[in-house]
């Protein structure tokens, strides 16, 4: 491009050539053309760098890394590449909808501080159905730590943010890193420390600008619980948390990763921790105990029931499809 484009996309990928060229053809459709898109590639892969090279378009930029460092080092390096002022993710198993960047810029422009985070809304889909996500924005002077991990119901999707939705300064991407290692929750881990900074705010765009793919048949990083390293990056963040959203956090997320162990040690470890470092709400406890003794599939067909009858009534284009657990995984 001869001149510096207005946003730079950074799309990490790795062995899903198919998947890279759709998230890319989906950057490069946006209505607001003054673009780049980087994609990152985490390590040598031919059939990916051949099936970019067709795509024809003097926009798209290929980054091959020597070797593999997985997706958050990957976002961090294409951050640091990037030559726009605005900077928006993109996971490669994702998709843009055509104006998504054109009413994030809209919406920047509304922002009171100098460095805003922008997301949206975004379209949950899996093969059963599709749902809105989040279902409700952050209220004025509403913890953000609480917007995120507090429940009003059984199941999740009130408070959300996921990568493909954000859209941030290129400047605060460098001075505010992904955390490379954290498998689970890279998305929150990074919008909670991100929104710590005196000059930054969180936006919504409350359309849904994204198609969040879930449940497709491919392998899922999301297969495994690391609820063990959660907990670490948990107790080593605890300052991110308010009481309240530290206690649901542990009793609603990080439970479902460790509930398939079955385990009254680990139930007892998690309660305890909750407890003595958080503040549970009565939802809290229903929440914890129906995770911890309900086998995911009831749950499942449940939360389907549940939420997908009181969506159908006030929507009939939405339905449940969301997560027990929220955020995107590394799946490279």
């Amino acid at each position: 491009m001869s001149t510096p484009p207005d946003v730079s996309v950074v799309i990490p990928t790795l062995n899903r050539p198919e998947l890279a060229v759709r998230a890319v053809r989906s950057a490069l459709d946006q209505t607001h053309r003054e673009l780049e898109v980087i994609v990152v590639v985490d390590g040598p892969d031919p059939a990916t760098e051949a099936a970019l090279a067709q795509v024809g378009d003097d926009r798209l930029r290929v980054l091959v890394l020597a070797e593999r460092g997985k997706a958050p080092n990957a976002r961090n390096q294409g951050a640091l590449a990037a030559r726009g002022k605005w900077t928006a993710l993109l996971d490669d198993d994702d998709e843009w909808l055509p104006t998504k960047i054109e009413a994030q810029l809209r919406l920047a422009a509304t922002a009171t501080r100098p460095s805003p985070v922008v997301a949206t809304r975004m379209i949950s889909r899996t093969p059963r159905a599709d749902n809105v996500m989040p279902r409700r924005l952050p209220a004025p002077g509403e913890p953000l730590s609480e917007y995120f991990t507090v429940r009003r119901g059984l199941f999740y999707g009130d408070g959300f943010i996921q990568t493909s939705t954000i859209m941030a300064p290129t400047e605060l991407l460098r001075r505010v890193p992904f955390t490379v290692g954290l498998r689970r929750q890279q998305e929150l881990d990074w919008a909670l420390r991100a929104v710590r900074e005196k000059d930054v705010e969180l936006l919504y765009a409350d359309e849904p600008l994204v198609l969040w793919h879930q449940d497709e048949d491919r392998d899922r990083i999301s297969l495994q619980n690391p609820w063990e390293e959660q907990l670490a990056w948990q107790r080593a963040n605890r300052e991110l948390f308010t009481p309240r959203a530290y206690a649901a956090y542990t009793m609603s997320v990080l439970s479902s990763m460790a509930a398939p162990t079955r385990s009254g040690k680990v139930f007892r470890e998690l309660l305890s921790e909750a407890r003595t470092h958080g503040r549970p709400g009565p939802l809290d406890y229903v929440t914890f105990l129906q995770i911890w003794t309900l086998p995911p599939a009831l749950r499942a067909r449940l939360r389907d029931l549940i939420v997908g009858r009181r969506a159908s009534a006030s929507s009939p284009a939405s339905s449940s499809a969301e997560t027990e657990s929220p955020g995107k995984v590394d799946a490279r």
